[in-house]
C-alpha cells in the first residue's frame, strides 16, 4: 500500500479549481427566459400543436435551441423528445408528457451520466388553469435558462462521463417529468452519478423584502428513499442517517463552492429532500434509487410563485420578468457548471465501503476498486461533527488503517479520484461482511 504524501495529496488530488472557458451571460439568460414567457403559458395540459403559444411551442424552440449548440461543437449533443402518457387527479383526462433531453456523451464510460434538469412548464392560481397567461419567468423559465445555458458554456468539451441536459414538462401537474425522466434511465440502464434539480433559482429579494444574493440552497435527503426496511435498519445500525448519496452530493457540491471562490456563492446545504412540504422533480429520482438535490434561490418570494397575474392593494402578483436578478442566476449557473465539470469528471464513487476495527485503537478501511481511479482519498471525522474533519489520500491500493482513529467514536467514508483531480461524492463507511 502506498500513501502520498500530504504535499502532493494538496496540490494534485485536492477538489480541484475548475476554470471556465466562458462564463454563464445574464443576458443570454435574461433572453432566455424572455422567450420563455412569450408564449404566453407553458402549462402541461396547454396546446402541444400551436406554433407560438402553449408547452408545445416551448419545447419546439427549446429543442431547437439544443440543437443550434449542438451545430457549434460539431454535433456534441443529441436532441432528442421523450414521451410517456400519465393519467392522475391534475390530469384527469390523461396527458402526454414530453421531456426534451441534450445528451452530451462521455468518452471514457458513456454509460456513467450526470443530469441537470429542470421543469419547463408553468401554472397560475389553479393548477388546472390552462388558458391564462403563466409567465413562469422565476418558476420554472429561470432553471430552464439555466439548464440551456450550462449546455451552451460546456458544449465541445470533453468528459468521461455523460451529461444529460433535461427540461422536464409536467412537474406542476405531480412531478410527471421527473417520473419520465426515472423511468428513461431505468430502461436505458443509466449510472446516474448525480441529478442536479434547478427550480426557482432567479430572484434575490424575498417576501419581506430581504435581498439575499450570495447564498443558494441546496436540499438534499439523508436516509434514501429508495432504501428497504433491512437497509434502512443497517443505516441505522451505522449512523449514517447523515451520508446517504444525496446528502453526500450536497456535500460536494458545497465543497466546490468553497474551491471556486470567483463564483461568489455560499451554500446552505439544508438537510431536508426539499422545502418544507413541497416537493419538486428530482423526488421521482430520488424514489429510483440515484442521488439527487435541488438547488433554489436563497430566499422567496411567495407572491410571485403560482399566483394570477393582478395587482391587489399595490402588491404585483405573478411570475414575471421584473422579479427577478440575472446576475445572480449567472452564479447559479455557474455553480451548477463546476459542478458538472467535476462530477463528468471524476469516476464512480466506490460501491461499497467497509470498517474493520471493533474492539481496536485502529480502524482497517477498505472498499471496492473503481475503474478509472488514479487515487482514494479517505476522510474521517468524529462521530458527534457533519463535515468531514481528516482525510487520507491512497494510491495503488484498496485500503489503508487509520491509526489511533476509534471506529466507535468517528465515521469514515471514501472517494474516487481521478487523473485530473475530480473527485466522486463520498461513500460512506459500514459494517464488513461477516466471517
Amino acid at each position: 500500500m502506498k500513501i502520498l504524501s500530504l504535499l502532493v495529496a494538496a496540490s494534485a488530488l485536492s477538489t480541484p479549481v475548475l476554470a471556465q472557458t466562458q462564463a454563464p451571460d445574464p443576458a443570454r439568460l435574461k433572453a432566455t427566459v424572455e422567450k420563455l414567457v412569450s408564449f404566453g403559458t407553458r402549462h402541461t395540459l396547454s396546446s402541444a400543436t400551436d406554433p407560438k403559444r402553449g408547452i408545445g411551442a416551448a419545447r419546439g424552440w427549446a429543442a431547437a435551441e439544443f440543437a443550434r449548440i449542438s451545430k457549434t461543437c460539431g454535433g456534441c449533443l443529441k436532441v432528442e423528445s421523450v414521451s410517456e402518457r400519465f393519467t392522475g387527479p391534475r390530469v384527469p383526462d390523461g396527458a402526454d408528457v414530453v421531456d426534451v433531453l441534450a445528451i452530451q456523451t462521455g468518452t471514457g464510460d458513456p454509460n456513467q451520466v450526470v443530469i441537470i434538469a429542470a421543469h419547463i412548464d408553468s401554472r397560475v392560481s389553479d393548477v388546472m388553469d390552462f388558458t391564462s397567461d403563466a409567465p413562469g419567468a422565476n418558476d420554472n423559465g429561470s432553471g430552464s435558462a439555466l439548464v440551456m445555458e450550462a449546455a451552451r458554456v460546456l458544449a465541445g468539451e470533453k468528459f468521461d462521463g455523460t451529461i444529460v441536459y433535461a427540461l422536464l414538462s409536467g412537474e406542476e401537474q405531480g412531478l410527471l417529468g421527473g417520473k419520465l425522466l426515472a423511468h428513461i434511465a431505468k430502461a436505458r440502464g443509466w449510472q446516474v452519478r448525480a441529478m442536479l434539480n434547478n427550480d426557482i433559482v432567479g430572484n434575490t429579494t424575498g417576501q419581506n423584502g430581504r435581498i439575499v444574493a450570495d447564498r443558494v440552497r441546496v436540499f438534499s435527503e439523508g436516509i434514501r428513499s429508495a432504501e428497504d426496511a433491512k437497509a434502512g435498519m443497517t443505516r441505522r445500525g451505522i449512523g449514517g442517517e447523515d451520508d446517504g448519496p444525496s446528502r453526500a452530493l450536497a456535500k460536494a457540491i458545497d465543497d466546490i463552492a468553497e474551491a471556486n471562490p470567483q463564483i461568489g456563492l455560499d451554500v446552505f446545504a439544508v438537510r431536508r429532500p426539499d422545502r418544507f412540504g413541497r416537493g419538486g422533480d428530482h423526488t421521482p429520482l430520488l424514489e429510483a434509487g440515484y442521488p439527487a438535490v435541488r438547488f433554489s434561490v436563497g430566499i422567496e418570494n411567495y407572491d410571485r410563485q403560482h399566483q394570477d397575474l393582478r395587482v391587489e392593494q399595490g402588491r404585483d402578483y405573478g411570475d414575471t420578468v421584473k422579479g427577478m436578478d440575472f446576475p445572480y442566476l449567472a452564479k447559479v449557473t455557474a455553480l451548477n457548471v463546476a459542478a458538472l465539470r467535476t462530477l463528468a469528471s471524476a469516476p464512480a464513487a466506490p460501491a461499497v465501503v467497509s470498517l474493520d476495527g471493533a474492539l481496536s485503537m485502529d480502524t482497517r478501511v477498505f472498499w471496492d476498486a473503481v475503474p478509472g481511479a488514479a487515487a482514494y482519498k479517505v476522510f474521517w471525522r468524529r462521530a458527534d461533527a457533519q463535515d468531514w474533519a481528516d482525510s487520507r489520500v491512497v494510491t495503488g491500493a484498496t485500503e489503508t488503517v487509520l491509526r489511533d482513529v476509534v471506529v466507535d467514536d468517528h465515521f469514515i467514508g471514501v472517494a474516487a479520484i481521478g487523473k485530473d483531480g475530480a473527485a466522486s461524492i463520498v461513500t460512506f463507511g459500514g459494517m464488513a461482511p461477516r466471517k
